[in-house]
């Protein structure tokens, strides 16, 4: 299958300070971003440069957002995996679809983002009755990890980290959990996608317990009925004006 068809290149820019995180989560991906600064000093002394991360937690909670800001506070092209694509009814084209991707993003220096990587790092220990066929592609991302260039970045995501094989968990040097976020953070999130728009269309009952993909498009949607209704009033106005001025 052409490398094309196995990858999406996303060009969305989003920065890291569009990105809500915990406070520990933070810490970890500018460490994370610090190294690759300091890279040249870090060799001196035979300090490693981390170029793994598994992004776990709830869906809508900002994994694949974060992965994005990663890549362009890096500098780095940002490859996503088309798993629609990837995955085959033949294990062994599975591997090669995977090899090339693996292949292309190393040889960019690009980071590389697995959503859903729980749907190709399947458990060998799975009681799945293709469990031969799965072992076997397994092995072949352990393999394919193990020789990425470290110039290269590979961010995986998750939603169950649970099935997720071992041996894969081992060899993600950073693991980072979204959970969904509290009152306080929502608060923030919808101050920030809100501060563009005028006071009387932010004038709507905030939604809480919701992911922030879910506030988002709640928060959006309540902005457009509110100025939908008031465009409607003014038609309505227009219409009124124009035909008293008629009599």
């Amino acid at each position: 299958m052409n490398i094309h068809d196995l990858i999406i290149k996303d060009r969305e820019v989003i920065a890291l300070d569009d990105v809500f995180l915990s406070n520990e989560s933070q810490k970890m991906i500018q460490q994370f971003i610090k190294e690759y600064k300091y890279v040249e000093e870090l060799s001196k002394y035979n300090l490693p440069v981390n170029n793994t991360m598994l992004l776990s937690g709830s869906s809508g909670c900002g994994k694949t957002t974060t992965a994005k800001a990663i890549a362009n506070r890096l500098g780095k092209k940002i490859y996503v995996l088309n798993l629609s694509n990837i995955i085959c009814s033949k294990i062994g084209e599975t591997s090669q679809n995977l090899k090339q991707v693996f292949d292309k993003a190393g040889k960019d220096k690009a980071v590389l983002f697995l959503d859903e990587f729980d749907q190709i790092g399947k458990s060998r220990d799975n009681s799945d009755k293709e469990v031969g066929e799965m072992r076997r592609l397994v092995n072949t991302i352990i393999q394919l990890m193990d020789y990425y260039p470290k110039e290269a970045v590979l961010i995986c995501a998750t939603n169950h980290q649970e099935i997720i094989d071992t041996a894969l968990l081992r060899r993600f040097q950073l693991r980072i959990q979204f959970d969904m976020p509290n009152q306080e953070m929502l608060d923030k999130y919808y101050d920030k996608l809100l501060k563009e728009y005028p006071l009387e269309l932010q004038d709507f009952k905030r939604k809480y317990d919701v992911s922030y993909a879910e506030a988002k498009d709640y928060a959006l949607t309540e902005v457009k009925s509110i100025l939908i209704e008031q465009l409607e009033k003014e038609e309505s106005m227009e219409v009124i004006d124009d035909s008293s001025s008629k009599t």
